[in-house]
């Protein structure tokens, strides 16, 4: 996982079923909690877009379904509560 600082964005990713938390090192060290509803939260800091698009890829690669992708300020660096200001989100 990239260490949050002022570049970081922290990102909360749902996917439909169950990923066991040792595919956190895969996920860039993205904390992997199973949830009561039977989807998996991925949530940690990437540094950029480029990134992001890596671990979407990664999903992709799995065969597991995207539920959803969300900016989350909670754990990104300080910059992380506007980052449709740096582009990142459009």
């Amino acid at each position: 996982m990239t260490s949050p600082g002022p570049a970081s964005i922290g990102y909360t990713l749902r996917v439909a079923g169950r990923l066991e938390p040792h595919w956190a090192t895969w996920f860039d060290g993205f904390t992997v909690t199973g949830e009561s509803d039977g989807t998996t939260t991925l949530r940690g800091s990437v540094a950029d877009q480029a990134q992001l698009h890596g671990l979407l890829a990664k999903i992709r690669d799995l065969g597991v379904a995207l539920v959803s992708v969300e900016a989350d300020p909670a754990v990104g660096g300080p910059d992380a509560a506007a980052p449709a200001q740096r582009g990142l989100l459009a």
